[in-house]
């Protein structure tokens, strides 16, 4: 089981990978870590310069930690009017997107996952029914009392 403080040093050290660190000194160092990736951002925009980003997010949970790793790295998210609002937009080196950005929004992502099924599960459990087990597959649809239809 992982708690709240596990979880967060989990993902300090997601970004700690992202940004090269290899000493354990380095990927302690949450700072250092989002300090050097931001210089690997201008970097690629140098030699591949910022282009439109459209991202659709499956849930507004993933939206909000997208949008969050897009501004630690002071990227300005925002989308268009009449966009859903899982729909996020950004200006960003297409480099960046595919070695770190969209890599590391995907190991968070999971890890976040994870963590909430887990304490998902124990929540349920505890409070509502233990038996966790999927839904029963019938091999075919029963049909509705003429009341219900």
């Amino acid at each position: 089981m992982m708690d709240e403080a596990r979880l967060i040093e989990k993902l300090k050290l997601i970004e700690a990978l992202f940004a090269g660190a290899t000493t354990p000194g380095e990927r302690v160092a949450a700072d250092a870590a989002r300090l050097r990736i931001l210089e690997r951002l201008k970097t690629f925009e140098v030699a591949d310069p910022p282009v439109e980003y459209k991202f659709t997010m499956g849930d507004l949970w993933s939206r909000r930690v997208f949008v969050a790793l897009l501004r630690r790295y002071d990227l300005k998210p925002y989308r268009y009017r009449g966009q859903r609002y899982t729909t996020v937009m950004v200006k960003v080196s297409k480099k960046f997107v595919d070695e770190t950005l969209w890599p590391q929004f995907q190991q968070i992502s999971e890890t976040l996952r994870a963590y909430l099924s887990e304490v998902t599960d124990r929540v349920v459990s505890q409070v509502l029914n233990s038996d966790l087990s999927e839904a029963v597959e019938v091999t075919e649809q029963q049909a509705l009392p003429a009341a219900i239809r």
